[in-house]
């Protein structure tokens, strides 16, 4: 099937578990739970996202007509390393990547050489073989992927209780700060939370921090 890509891009991992850890970003065009366009945002179940997944435009971005292109593209952003024992890691991240990630395609970044992530609302299932799923759920949404390596919740979100989802199957919890005019309350929120529920960790942006892609 082909591909759709807003961008692809080398950089590094800047929240949840994986943070600090270099990988090439394939973001998805596309959701399934928001159009992208600022005259539907009212109506959106995720009416707070900040990400741009309209077309395919950005930096690395456009239509990929095989599974195979599209790994080839992205083993083409990882860079010549002298140190091989770091195995290669491609974070499929949208949009709703799971719209599109399939399994031809994870068994062409597997071939590449890749571990293979996705970040995903969790409202679609992921096919067989993807070596890391983080899940984010949205209070509008229902949630049908309910384990996987992390759970990844943006705070606060009305109607969505942290507490309701400790029963899942995730090998890690997080809060992540809504982003925002309200970032430094939601951030003071988060970290009492998290002191209050330590099953709960903290998960910063680190990448708007630092000023990187």
């Amino acid at each position: 099937m082909p591909y759709a890509v807003k961008e692809l891009f080398f950089t590094l991992q800047g929240e949840g578990a994986n943070t600090g850890r270099a990988a090439v970003f394939c973001r998805f065009a596309g959701c399934n739970l928001w159009s992208g366009l600022e005259k539907d945002r009212a109506s959106a179940a995720c009416r707070w996202c900040d990400t741009d997944f309209v077309g395919t435009d950005g930096p690395g971005g456009g239509r990929f007509a095989s599974a195979r292109d599209l790994a080839v593209a992205v083993a083409c952003r990882w860079p010549a390393c002298p140190d091989q024992r770091a195995r290669p890691f491609v974070v499929c991240t949208g949009g709703e990547p799971l719209l599109q990630l399939d399994g031809p395609l994870v068994d062409a970044l597997h071939e590449a050489g890749f571990e293979v992530a996705v970040e995903t609302n969790g409202t679609r299932r992921p096919p067989p073989g993807i070596d890391w799923v983080c899940v984010s759920p949205k209070a509008r949404a229902e949630l049908v992927v309910r384990s996987g390596d992390e759970l990844k919740v943006v705070f606060p979100q009305e109607g969505l209780d942290p507490a309701a989802l400790e029963g899942l199957d995730f090998r890690h919890f997080f809060l992540q700060p809504m982003d925002g005019p309200e970032r430094e309350r939601n951030t003071q929120s988060a970290v009492r939370y998290c002191l209050g529920h330590p099953r709960w960790r903290l998960s910063l942006q680190t990448h708007k921090l630092l000023n990187i892609p």
